[in-house]
């Protein structure tokens, strides 16, 4: 990654070096220059990374001559929403879509995957000549290839995509008003590079955006790394995972309330700001080391098992080919809700007690949380990720975006209101860990712990990569 207007740095990570660039507000006086050419950004969808761009992206440009404008159908029903945040027709910075990617120098698309595989065609034709596509997921690629498809020629393709959910990019940015280079960490990727000024205009938008440490990757790894890591550690196996522990801990005669906590409150809350703060080894240091390390050999080569095959099914197309099929039938059949399983009843008196209650770190969840997430980084590295994608797919975004907010609200309900994508992996591929967890894990976590593998944790070099990565961490915790 070279820039030739920003300041980027080495990350040293296991087995070489990378290079980043730290953000921060001192750099937005710089986004005029790296957003070389472009006078005008639209952004095309109002989901939450839609809303959370768009209003990032215009206050750190206030004041320059480059305008943010958002494109939304005619009939959207988010329009009434943007206007309230301050896109409007009459300031020329609301429009519909294809009128606003006409006249955009850089085209940011974010509406979701599946409809953007149905419309990509019309929006294409649409560009201005020379315009820059911008994407934050690199979905449009796999479905691309697996359809003989390909990007228009003549045009940058560049990807800033940010580690964590819309209403964490808006809402780390709104922090990083008092707490300088508060946000959430984005990759880049430049796909094509016509002008060779690609990589600044990345760069530039992901310091608009509020990222406080971003990363270089391609298209293809990101959409790898990113549609495995929401069904995996992400989303998929904690659902799968604390459904399982919920029902483990009442047979084993807890009450729902306790078995809730212990299954799922522990994730959420101790593990979680363990891992963020101190590291995943921390995790074992403040429980019950044994039963921990009985729970992490159980559960780390059945999880394991899960995120190869998800992985095989993501790279052969299988799994987004899965999204694109589900649009037509979602239209007419929504997804049913997962929260109606009992174990979610129990959440508000649980959060209620949390003002006179500390939960402790749950010996047996954290282990088996803990190898899953281990198993995802595994993977990640066997089939050659950066280190920095790794620890952001499987580490940081868990424990400094997703699990916060499941912990301010609770799993089912993230579940229930994610991106489409996100939802139909986790319902699918939630209850393949389920049963592992069930069948495999869980029976034999009595068993001796195995030696090599619990050696292989502590020395796993995924602790010197979230070392340097944290050393970029904003000295902030997520408001949600």
């Amino acid at each position: 990654m070279r820039s030739d207007v920003f300041e980027t740095e080495t990350l040293t990570v296991p087995g070489g070096t990378e290079t980043v660039l730290r953000g921060g507000r001192h750099l937005f006086p710089l986004l005029p220059q790296a957003f070389h050419g472009v006078r005008r950004i639209g952004v095309i969808g109002w989901g939450p990374q839609g809303r959370a761009q768009a209003k990032n992206l215009r206050d750190s440009l206030s004041g320059t001559e480059i305008t943010v404008s958002v494109g939304l159908r005619p009939d959207s029903p988010s329009r009434a929403d943007a206007r309230a945040h301050g896109f409007t027709e009459e300031s020329g910075t609301l429009g519909d879509v294809l009128a606003v990617v006409a006249e955009s120098d850089l085209v940011v698309l974010l509406i979701a995957d599946a409809a953007l595989a149905a419309q990509h065609q019309e929006i294409f034709a649409a560009l201005k000549p020379g315009a820059t596509i911008g994407l934050s997921h690199g979905f449009l690629l796999g479905h691309l290839r697996a359809t003989g498809g390909d990007l228009p020629a003549g045009h940058a393709v560049i990807a800033v995509c940010p580690k964590g959910m819309g209403d964490s990019v808006r809402r780390l940015y709104e922090q990083g008003a008092t707490v300088n280079g508060a946000g959430i960490n984005a990759s880049i990727a430049v796909h094509a590079d016509p002008d060779g000024h690609a990589t600044d205009r990345a760069l530039a938008w992901s310091v608009g955006l509020g990222s406080p440490y971003t990363f270089e990757t391609t298209l293809e790894s990101e959409y790898r790394s990113d549609i495995v890591g929401e069904r995996g550690i992400l989303l998929g196996a904690v659902h799968g995972l604390v459904e399982a522990l919920y029902r483990w801990f009442l047979l084993d005669g807890a009450d729902p309330v306790t078995a809730y906590e212990r299954a799922c409150e522990t994730v959420t809350g101790p593990i979680a700001r363990t891992i963020s703060r101190a590291g995943l080894r921390a995790v074992r240091e403040g429980t019950d080391a044994e039963l921990f390390d009985r729970a992490y050999s159980a559960t780390y080569a059945a999880a394991r098992e899960i995120v190869a095959e998800i992985y095989d099914e993501v790279a052969d197309g299988t799994e987004l080919r899965s999204v694109v099929l589900a649009d037509a039938r979602l239209a007419v059949r929504p997804m049913s809700r997962i929260g109606g399983s009992p174990m979610w009843a129990h959440g508000d008196e649980v959060r209620a007690r949390r003002a006179t209650h500390e939960t402790p770190i749950d010996p047996l969840t954290a282990g088996m949380f803990v190898a899953t997430m281990v198993a995802q980084v595994d993977e990640f590295a066997d089939r050659g990720h950066a280190w920095s994608e790794i620890v952001n797919e499987s580490i940081i975004e868990a424990v400094d975006s997703l699990l916060p907010y499941m912990h301010a609200r609770d799993v089912a309900y993230m579940v229930d209101n994610c991106s489409r994508t996100a939802r139909l992996g986790t319902r699918r591929w939630g209850p393949r860990f389920q049963a592992a967890y069930e069948q495999i894990a869980l029976p034999t976590v009595g068993a001796q712990a195995d030696d090599k593998l619990v050696a292989g944790f502590l020395a796993n070099p995924v602790h010197e990569a979230l070392a340097a990565a944290a050393e970029l961490r904003p000295s902030v915790d997520i408001s949600v």
